[in-house]
């Protein structure tokens, strides 16, 4: 079997999607499936709408097409908002995108009547996250010039957290959010149909004991896949954080004798030279290394620990070593390494418990009770 590669439960997916799905459809909250961090894999991305995903979302046109190739047909969202560049691409191959900036909204409404379509527009409002974003007082205004354009409709607003900040929502923002979804509607008139509260770090509000008001969707993507809550990095309870297994095979293993001295001329140089903690140490060599993941984001195996990565070699050093040449390691992956892991040209995906093509998996029983452990 080929190394390094990714193994994909796609069971774990389903049922982590059908998990967030149950409980939040109890708060009126649907759930979008985000797939950027997997590529738009169609496999996986069809795992969570056979667990109960109402639709997908993307931040790539590249991976809607994906989608696209691989006869899903579900509606897709571009969460990104569109590049002008590529406007003819999103009205073709997306139902809707998230928008901040009226001339983009202009050009997408152009390529929709160029295509006989009419494109959902959601406005993304900057409400702390001090990424992309309306700014509040400047929605109203933007959705009335969005109700003037042929080829494009007023879908709803949304709003992003803990992308760019770190920082987990509050619920004032939250209501803040629904306040304006309120206005809008008083300015514009026709109902907003998608309220957006953002992305997984809105989970501990969202399953809260507080009204979720207008909010009613999600959009879902590191929750499903990793069963964590970004913010704390803590297992949601009833949910799976190894559907995702990162193979790597060993290339060398022994002792490695300590650095010889070396004698140097620049004191800053001779700062820097690496001093070991002890003469030697058991080490075992991978075939994988920065230019396959993030080395930081990924969990060592047990009696394991990280010495250092290059661009193709990552060494660990154990206490007792039982592994050979062409042995075989496995690590758990965060989302930053599993998004680089996922986009590694030389990774391949192993997809685990697939089911037949087009054949959803039908949800059954009562919701689970979700908490952060």
């Amino acid at each position: 079997m080929s190394c390094p590669r990714i193994e994909v439960d796609l069971d774990k997916i389903r049922r982590n999607t059908e998990t967030v799905v149950r409980r939040l459809d109890a708060r009126g909250i649907g759930v979008t499936g985000v797939t950027k961090a997997v590529c738009g894999h169609p496999a996986i991305a069809q795992s969570m709408l056979d667990g109960g995903a109402l639709g997908l979302a993307d931040a790539r046109i590249s991976n809607v097409q994906r989608l696209r190739q691989a006869g899903i047909t579900c509606p897709v969202t571009l969460i990104r908002t569109p590049m002008l560049s590529q406007a003819d691409a999103v009205v073709g191959f997306c139902e809707a995108s998230y928008n901040t900036d009226i001339v983009v909204i202009a050009a997408l409404a152009s390529a929709a009547i160029r295509k006989d379509k009419v494109h959902g527009i959601i406005l993304m409002v900057e409400m702390g996250d001090q990424r992309e974003g309306i700014l509040p007082e400047n929605v109203a205004k933007i959705a009335q010039q969005v109700m003037t354009m042929q080829g494009v409709a007023l879908k709803g607003i949304g709003a992003n957290f803990a992308c760019l900040s770190g920082i987990a929502p509050t619920a004032s923002q939250m209501a803040s959010l629904c306040d304006l979804a309120n206005e809008v509607e008083g300015v514009c008139g026709p109902f907003l149909k998608t309220v957006s509260g953002g992305n997984s770090a809105n989970l501990p509000w969202a399953l809260g004991e507080r009204t979720t008001g207008r909010i009613n969707d999600l959009r879902l993507g590191e929750a499903i896949l990793l069963g964590v809550d970004p913010i704390s990095g803590d297992q949601i309870g009833g949910m799976h954080t190894d559907a995702f297994t990162l193979v790597a095979e060993v290339i060398e293993t022994g002792v490695k004798p300590a650095p010889f001295p070396i004698a140097m001329i620049d004191p800053a140089l001779a700062r820097l030279r690496i001093v070991p903690t002890s003469g030697v140490s058991m080490r075992v060599i991978l075939a994988m290394g920065h230019q396959d993941t993030d080395i930081s984001g990924l969990s060592m195996p047990v009696g394991s620990a990280l010495i250092g990565a290059t661009s193709d070699h990552l060494v660990i050093g154990v206490n007792r070593c039982t592994l050979k040449t062409g042995s075989e390691l496995r690590f758990q992956m965060n989302y930053t390494a599993l998004m680089h892991a996922m986009a590694a040209p030389d990774i391949d995906v192993k997809l685990l418990f697939d089911l037949p093509a087009k054949q959803p998996r039908h949800i059954q029983g009562k919701s689970e009770h979700l908490m952060l452990v």
